[in-house]
């Protein structure tokens, strides 16, 4: 079991040093170094102040998750429970939500489980605010997605996948339901839950509220990476752009800890797709990580060192 625990924490740290260095291969560190020296640091520190307002958002959201259960946990804690979990998932991919409970746990003696429990249902909330990005880009970029398809894939071969597609969904959606045992029905158990989760958001007291700070934290997150944007100079993306290349980079750090190495990849992948030169790409999605990790590495251990601090009387 040690050697589990110790390859799920040395392994995506291994993956990540890979992708540093694969992303770098793109560039140099001394053109990397110009374009950080010379980026227009104003933008950015916009682009961390929206980062920050969506923090915010989220540990007041999450009072409507836990008063339902009877708990209503200081405004403060809970901030500080959502950075030091930000910080954690640096290191450890998901252990952030679980210190995040901890927090909570030990400061204002809501039941690990319970706590755990309510972030699960927020992930959920999540996951569809996520897709609902996707939708709205594929709205928004659909002529630009479908002549790109069209242009690199055979629209024959296209069609027999997207049927191949469909007919699998359907056989597989049939086989979940009757499932009894096994793997699928993990699979049933798992979409029961979810959609249990999404039904429960419209049940509480002030979903509306609940509704509200979702929408408005990913709008934060959108707004970061629009306003970063600015920061180096002459760098100008469509909406499309800004919209995919937010996409690329949420998967990537959902991918590995943090996106160490892939969000780069990832964000300057995207924004080629919109004919930016790969050099500036790749900058600015250096540029975008290490200002969003260091936002997470600073404000985070603040919150680290500052919890027994504020919580000095228990």
């Amino acid at each position: 079991m040690k050697i589990k625990k110790i390859v799920k924490i040395v392994l995506p740290l291994a993956i990540g040093a890979f992708l540093v260095w694969y992303s770098l291969s793109d560039i140099s560190l001394k053109i990397l170094g110009t374009y950080f020296k010379e980026a227009n640091y104003s933008f950015i520190l916009l682009g961390l102040f929206f980062g920050i307002l969506s923090h915010l958002s989220r540990a007041y959201r999450w009072k409507f998750m836990l008063a339902p259960l009877g708990f209503k946990p200081k405004f403060t804690n809970s901030v500080l429970a959502v950075l030091v979990g930000y910080l954690v998932n640096l290191a450890i991919p998901r252990a952030g939500e679980v210190s995040r409970a901890l927090v909570l746990t030990n400061y204002e003696e809501v039941p690990f489980e319970k706590g755990f429990g309510t972030i699960v249902a927020e992930r959920i909330a999540d996951l569809i605010m996520m897709l609902f990005v996707v939708l709205i880009t594929l709205f928004v970029q659909f002529d630009f997605i479908y002549n790109l398809l069209i242009s690199n894939f055979n629209p024959l071969k296209i069609s027999i996948a997207l049927a191949v597609l469909g007919i699998g969904s359907y056989v597989l959606t049939t086989l979940v339901k009757k499932a009894k045992s096994g793997f699928l029905l993990k699979i049933k158990t798992f979409v029961s839950g979810l959609v249990e989760g999404v039904t429960s958001i419209f049940k509480m007291k002030n979903k509306w509220a609940f509704i509200f700070h979702t929408v408005f934290i990913w709008s934060m997150y959108i707004a970061m990476f629009w306003a970063t944007i600015p920061a180096i100079d002459g760098l100008s993306v469509p909406l499309g752009g800004i919209l995919i290349g937010f996409i690329a980079g949420g998967f990537s750090i959902a991918a590995t800890n943090g996106g160490v190495g892939l969000y780069p990849i990832a964000v300057a992948s995207a924004l080629a797709l919109f004919d930016i030169p790969a050099e500036t790409a790749t900058a600015f999605g250096w540029i975008m990580w290490t200002a969003q990790t260091a936002m997470i590495v600073v404000f985070g251990g603040f919150a680290f060192l500052f919890l027994p601090i504020f919580n000095k009387n228990k």
